[in-house]
């Protein structure tokens, strides 16, 4: 598996994997967004975009990174399976809502996915995991107690935190990078659909435990 992450205090929950490689290159990874931190200079916590990470590495144009990335798949008959990462969720208190050792958890479960060992809950934006998966997890590898409570407040799907970054991802693609691949639009297009059908269905907010019921 691959994993990208960035700083997001509000809006991506703590692990997700992507439904295909396609939505992993273009959802996770070249949307990527990493708050500023009192380490950087100017203001703390403003959102900054940087696909993949590497932004100020890359020595060939946007577009055509993104497309060389969503070519890497097409011959090949099982891609690997992507995954983001967030160890930086805040409650509106701006309390972190996981420790530092949770990663470590959420990286198990990735390998658990990987290996086809647990199943997950389809969400609009990726595939979570289970509460009980989890909480085997963290009570084998870390001996605590993880609680439903705990998997709602930091598996929920934030509506309108996921698509208001949609749109300033959008907004830079389509202002300043002239060779986006017409895919990045169009997956853009289906993501914020099936978010706005859930939260016609659920409300703004919805706990990961609504997505399970009949």
């Amino acid at each position: 598996g691959i994993i990208y992450g960035g700083r997001d205090s509000d809006t991506w929950v703590p692990v997700e994997q992507a439904f295909d490689w396609t939505e992993g290159i273009i959802i996770k990874a070249a949307s990527l967004e990493s708050e500023t931190t009192s380490a950087t200079l100017g203001k703390e916590g403003v959102r900054v975009f940087n696909l993949m990470s590497n932004l100020d590495f890359l020595s060939i144009p946007l577009g055509r990174y993104i497309q060389n990335n969503l070519d890497f798949a097409k011959d090949i008959d099982s891609p690997p399976s992507i995954f983001s990462v967030n160890y930086f969720l805040k409650d509106k208190g701006g309390k972190y809502l996981n420790g530092i050792a949770d990663k470590k958890v959420w990286i198990l479960w990735a390998e658990l996915r990987v290996n086809g060992d647990v199943d997950a809950i389809k969400t609009p934006t990726g595939l979570i995991p289970k509460c009980e998966d989890l909480a085997k997890l963290f009570k084998n590898y870390l001996d605590t107690e993880y609680s439903r409570a705990d998997y709602v407040q930091q598996f929920t799907i934030r509506i309108p935190e996921n698509l208001a970054k949609l749109d300033r991802v959008e907004k830079i693609y389509s202002q300043k990078v002239s060779d986006t691949p017409q895919i990045v639009f169009d997956t853009f297009a289906e993501a914020r659909k099936r978010l706005k059908a859930a939260g016609d269905r659920h409300g703004d907010y919805i706990s990961p435990f609504d997505l399970t019921a009949p």
